[in-house]
């Protein structure tokens, strides 16, 4: 996990080398960080790649209809509440 103290040096350093340049050092933690930072963008989409199941329709309809509503009805796989309880589903 990159913190927010980390993407703001590295956006620090961005700044730095568009203004002025860096010294080899200061390409070297920018190379760093970076590489962190593209590190976590990768565990965290491979982490929410591997919560995703494809189901088939038979499957879907079966979890739609398991799937029930606070308010009682059936709301089909709707966003919006069309019986009046307010609510969105």
């Amino acid at each position: 996990m990159v913190t927010k103290e980390q993407i703001q040096r590295i956006n620090e350093l961005y700044k730095k080398s568009q203004a002025e340049g860096l010294t080899e050092e200061e390409k070297k933690e920018q190379a760093y960080l970076r590489r962190l930072y593209i590190d976590s963008v990768k565990e965290s989409l491979r982490a929410q790649l591997d919560n995703i199941k494809v189901v088939d329709k038979e499957e879907y309809d079966r979890l739609m209809k398991e799937k029930s509503c606070s308010c009682g009805h059936d709301h089909h796989g709707h966003n919006e509440c069309s019986c009046g309880c307010g609510h969105k589903h």
